[in-house]
């Protein structure tokens, strides 16, 4: 795909989702944190479902700092392993020990939190702190490189490729447009390439 081509294809899904924002429910970094580290393999919705009675209970990293691992699990089973809530509480710990209680800002001092990537430091970044980030999860990584925007291997390609071709202004955007193309048309078994605005131009529909 030529560059006029793929700058083409982020023009019509930025008409195609112009209210595409984050679907994770938040208020405040710290929540932007524990619910993208929950979000991970598990839907946005069934993290959705079980934050409040956490944020209820733990409402800011001190608190969730002294949280017992056996407290906390079985509040976040449905999301998945348990190392998830062993994390979020060794995470705090760190946040309270080091960062005086406040979620870093800082790509750096977020990946150097136990159980904290590039993406979900990216989706706290940019959703939390308004800082120019883009956030490579799953249907980033497999619609931008099935439509062509990208030929990567791996995440982090993936993400170098994206920030090269997208004006950094734009980055948060076009992670979200990229996510809600990816759960609403462009699915991973079923893609539903005749109601997608982009099957004139896209390499796999046009295959």
């Amino acid at each position: 795909m030529t560059k006029a081509k793929k700058e083409e294809a982020l023009k019509i899904l930025e008409e195609m989702y112009p209210e595409a924002k984050a679907e994770l429910v938040f208020s405040n970094p710290y929540e932007m944190l524990v619910a993208t580290m929950l979000s991970a393999q598990c839907t946005d919705k069934q993290v959705n479902k079980v934050t409040p009675a956490v944020f209820s209970r733990y409402p800011d990293p001190v608190s969730m700092a002294d949280a017992k691992e056996e407290d906390l699990y079985p509040m976040v089973k449905s999301c998945g392993f348990k190392s998830k809530a062993g994390n979020i509480i060794a995470a705090c710990r760190k946040i309270r020990d080091e960062h005086g209680g406040v979620v870093p800002d800082s790509m750096e001092a977020l990946t150097a939190l136990p159980g904290v990537g590039r993406k979900t430091a990216n989706v706290v970044l940019y959703n939390a702190y308004g800082i120019p980030a883009f956030a490579v999860d799953t249907h980033v990584f497999r619609v931008s490189n099935r439509i062509g925007l990208c030929r990567a291997e791996t995440v982090e390609e993936t993400e170098r490729q994206m920030t090269k071709l997208i004006p950094r202004e734009k980055w948060g955007n076009a992670h979200h447009w990229l996510i809600w193309h990816g759960r609403r048309i462009c699915k991973a078994q079923r893609p539903l390439c005749e109601e997608c605005g982009l099957k004139e131009i896209c390499e796999s529909a046009r295959k």
